[in-house]
């Protein structure tokens, strides 16, 4: 069988998964041209990696560059894909002059609240009715054990009611788009019990959140199923949807910093395979409460974690390989029934 072949006699992925939930991918201006038949086979939804964070859509105050970002809309809207909205509020990827005054001095609590609302009014209110759900806040939890919230200039200058505003701002601009917090890690208990303690704790001041974006940055062995499972009952408890957001199986534990291989070990193969069947097979349990998997890429031949976190690494996250074929983890994914 030809390449090509192998790419047209497979299901489409989004089709096998409609009676679960939507699949999507992150893509950027080079995955939507090289990936594009990818894409509008197999996926139903898109999420923009980074042409829609703060710096990329407003790199100078009052100063708006959509260009990518409608691309991307219309792209989604040509192919008759949902579009996730990706991010309002981080503490990264946000660019300097929002916290500083003309004079360099630091920006005071009502400026700060102002420019959040009119970035997010601007930027949501742009793609009213048009953008299905929006990672509103994103990663404002501390991993360590001893800070709840993690120390940025939103918390330093507004305070912690900075992620209460956020999602009342991009609530007003668009009342019927779904709005998310979005973190990584999720799933370790420490963190999930400080993701629901701010979660829930923003519900009883009735802000309007629908949902948790679980990052779900994963690799072979971490975080355990049991621990996956957990996450997605503790958050379903609270009444909301839950969105896989940025999911990737990385090869490398945490630990393996080897940076001479050009492609993946057999084992490695081996069990990413198991891993993507055995993760997939638990998320059809939970088809109520989960309405969106969103990949955080399309192919192997393009993945953030190449060179990240070790730098000169190569690695195999995706369903797809180098060469945008499926591999038998995709097969064994949609071959269930």
């Amino acid at each position: 069988m030809s390449q090509l072949q192998s790419k047209l006699n497979i299901p489409s992925f989004s089709d096998v998964y409609s009676d679960f939930f939507s699949i999507g991918a992150a893509i950027n201006q080079r995955t939507i041209e090289n990936s594009k038949q990818l894409l509008t086979k197999h996926f139903n939804s898109i999420t923009a990696e980074n042409d829609m964070k703060p710096e990329n859509l407003q790199p100078e105050e009052n100063k708006f560059t959509f260009e990518k970002a409608d691309q991307f809309v219309a792209f989604a809207e040509e192919h008759k894909m949902k579009m996730r909205g990706h991010t309002l509020v981080w503490h990264n990827q946000t660019p300097d002059w929002m916290f500083t005054t003309p004079d360099g001095s630091v920006a005071k609590r009502e400026l700060l609240l102002d420019r959040m609302q009119t970035h997010i009014s601007t930027v949501v209110g742009r793609y009213k009715g048009r953008i299905h759900s929006w990672d509103v806040v994103n990663e404002v939890i501390d991993d360590s054990e001893n800070f709840f919230l993690r120390k940025s200039t939103y918390l330093d200058i507004v305070g912690e009611d900075f992620i209460e505003k956020s999602f009342r701002f991009a609530h007003e601009a668009d009342p019927k788009a779904l709005l998310f917090y979005n973190d990584y890690n999720e799933s370790h208990p420490q963190k999930r019990d400080k993701i629901y303690k701010l979660v829930k704790s923003l519900l009883e001041k009735d802000v309007p959140l629908h949902g948790i974006g679980m990052q779900a940055h994963w690799n072979l062995t971490s975080p355990t199923l049991d621990n996956i499972r957990a996450a997605i009952e503790k958050y379903a408890s609270l009444g909301l949807q839950i969105q896989l957001t940025e999911l990737d199986v990385s090869v490398f534990d945490t630990t393996d910093r080897r940076t001479d291989l050009k492609d993946p070990m057999t084992e490695m193969v081996a069990l990413q395979e198991e891993r993507y069947e055995q993760l997939f097979a638990l998320l059809r349990e939970y088809r109520d409460v989960i309405s969106c998997v969103t990949f955080w890429g399309v192919a192997d031949d393009y993945t953030w974690l190449d060179n990240f976190p070790v730098r000169g690494r190569k690695n195999w996250p995706l369903l797809f390989d180098d060469n945008q074929l499926p591999k038998q983890a995709f097969h064994k994914i949609t071959s269930f029934r």
